[in-house]
């Protein structure tokens, strides 16, 4: 069974038994502020538990996209991934326990093919100081399921918070109006002594499903959503749900009973594209932890470009510059060179390909991944070499030296503790505290000494430069005008060579649309159109209809640049800006739309040069 065969089963299983099917929700949250990316299939549903009504009904399925940022560090060994698929199930208010359990326990035999012999489960022990009950309904179930397959043995161990789900982790760590509950995790058994898993220094302790040695791999989990934190405590909610999620991954590796999930169709041909570019080999023991690493960013990193996050210093961005960068220094370290653009953009490829039915269109989508992959590691690339010698001659790791390798050569701290550790020096403690406290203060003082210079506008204050600036504005406006109101800036970036705009359009741009939008800039250009400049308080400005899609980021006090205003009411472009810009059209070149891309999920970009 192939994994988009398995997935599909999945989903099928679910329908027949009137669920409906949700598309997989986007990388990046809408509308959540407290979380970087989507690490779970319930997170986008989390009014639902709480007794909104779901349009699709009380019962839903998908298989969902997911990212944990917080499994970096943990990648490398037989189990651990950033980027997954989780397929999940749930029921709002409507089933509960002894419908779950025995839907997801046929889902494995029947569908799956899962030997129940190699099946365990854990439930949650309680709480007598929460008063959370233990769950005996939970096990009783699952040794009467076992039971009728002629299983009789201990099959079923109680645990305490690793057995209890919310999104903050344990009771204790819920915040009032949180929603929780205990949860029931299946494992596979893949035997043998522990002496022959790669993760030999379990070998003399006492085994357990919750073990990290690796013989033990949890594939699924049915969490019983039954309470809610308020200030009186833990209350029950008055509808129980239920959150299934199981990792596509781990499904397969249990279905090809091998512990290593870099063995299954998802990640194999990803590895075989890595040994081709290094001089790695996934055979050798050696070569296995990097090789992992590499595949695992690099395919996080095509699904986060793909879902809009670029590489930056800040957020989203931070987690893919580290990804990539992380990724490069692995690379290096296999003998695939200083700058390994040709080997990421195959492995992107490759990625591409073994998603494309679900979410890639490689033709659309192959530009957008070499342009990124190129762009971050040619930067990066140029200060590796410079920067692993000035790390090797530093004998203790400390937050300045970190400070300083990150300020002169872009080593993100996490990368250069790594490299520290792999090289034997002495680590600081307090590392990542004065790396931090370092890296704040730098910020506030560059603030500072920025406070009035080109704020929202250009650092290089060229001619060309302006021009393009001022070129933006008319794009946008044609944009807009051609496309649609709906049309919004989500980025730009000028050089002295060109523009690129990034905006949100569901759709490529057909050849008539980038001709209209051309011929439109350079009809406004050839008119000789006033640029006025005006300052004034910010919402008199939005009253005014100037445009602001980053408005968080004004002061009280802003700059609007207006282009054609005739009257109040008439003009081609008003927005938010700090300028600088050229006083009149006329004086920018006509201009030419070079090329039009993807740029994520409803994002496009166009790249405009002069004439």
């Amino acid at each position: 069974m192939t994994p988009d065969d398995l997935c599909q089963a999945y989903l099928d299983f679910f329908k027949k038994k009137n669920h409906a099917f949700l598309p997989s929700a986007s990388l990046v949250p809408e509308n959540d502020p407290t979380t970087l990316f989507t690490g779970s299939g319930m997170q986008p549903l989390l009014p639902y538990f709480l007794g909104q009504p779901h349009p699709q009904g009380k019962r839903v399925v998908n298989s969902q996209k997911c990212f944990r940022s917080q499994d970096i560090e943990e990648v490398g060994d037989n189990r651990h991934t950033t980027f997954f698929e989780m397929l999940g199930n749930w029921s709002f208010g409507d089933y509960f326990k002894q419908e779950q359990l025995k839907w997801i326990f046929e889902f494995f035999l029947d569908v799956c093919g899962l030997d129940p012999q190699k099946l365990y489960v854990s439930v949650y022990e309680g709480n007598q100081e929460l008063g959370i009950p233990r769950d005996a309904e939970a096990a009783q179930i699952w040794k009467k399921l076992f039971a009728e397959k002629g299983i009789t043995d201990e099959r079923v161990f109680y645990y305490g918070n690793q057995n209890w789900w919310s999104r903050v982790g344990e009771p204790a760590n819920m915040s009032d109006g949180e929603p929780g509950g205990p949860d029931s995790e299946i494992f596979y058994d893949f035997g043998g002594k522990l002496e022959t898993h790669e993760n030999s220094q379990f070998a003399d302790r006492a085994c357990h499903l919750n073990c990290d040695c690796g013989r033990y791999l949890e594939i699924g989990n049915s969490v019983f959503m039954t309470y809610v934190k308020t200030k009186r405590g833990f209350e029950e909610l008055e509808n129980k749900n239920i959150d299934f999620g199981g990792g596509l991954e781990r499904i397969l590796a249990a279905m090809n009973d091998d512990p290593d999930v870099f063995n299954t169709d998802l990640f194999a041909p990803i590895i075989k594209v890595i040994e081709n570019y290094s001089a790695g080999l996934y055979a050798n023991q050696n070569d296995k932890k990097a090789i992992r690493v590499i595949a695992d960013h690099l395919k996080a990193a095509v699904f986060l470009i793909k879902d809009g996050v670029r590489p930056s210093n800040k957020e989203q961005g931070y987690v893919l510059r580290r990804l990539l960068r992380r990724a490069a220094v692995k690379m290096h370290d296999l003998g695939g060179g200083l700058t390994p653009v040709p080997a990421f953009c195959a492995i992107a490829h490759e990625v591409m390909r073994i998603y494309a039915e679900k979410y890639f269109d490689e033709n659309l989508d192959k530009v957008l991944f070499e342009e990124v992959i190129d762009e971050e590691l040619e930067r990066f690339g140029k200060s590796l070499n410079k920067g692993l010698k000035v790390l090797k001659k530093i004998k203790i790791l400390n937050g300045k030296t970190a400070f300083d390798l990150y300020q002169t050569f872009g080593f993100p701290v996490e990368i250069a503790k790594e490299i520290a550790s792999r090289d034997s020096k002495t680590i600081d403690g307090n590392l990542l505290i004065d790396f931090n406290q370092l890296k704040n203060s730098h910020a506030r003082q560059s603030r500072q000494a920025t406070i009035g210079k080109f704020a929202g506008g250009l650092g290089d204050q060229s001619e060309v430069t302006i021009k393009y600036h001022t070129a933006t504005h008319l794009l946008h406006a044609a944009l807009r005008k051609i496309l649609g109101n709906h049309v919004g800036q989500k980025g730009s970036n000028i050089t002295a060579e060109r523009l690129r705009f990034d905006f949100s359009h569901p759709q490529a741009l057909t050849l008539e649309e980038i001709n209209q939008v051309e011929t439109q800039i350079n009809t406004w250009i050839e008119a000789d159109l006033p640029v006025t400049k005006q300052t004034m308080n910010k919402q008199a400005a939005l009253d005014a209809g100037a445009i602001a899609f980053f408005i968080e980021k004004y002061p009280d006090e802003v700059t609007i640049y207006t282009i054609g205003q005739k009257s109040d009411s008439d003009w081609i472009s008003k927005e938010f800006c700090g300028g600088p810009h050229v006083d009149k059209t006329s004086k920018i070149n006509l201009v030419k739309l070079s090329k039009e891309q993807s740029c994520g999920a409803g994002v496009r970009r166009v790249y405009v040069k002069f004439e």
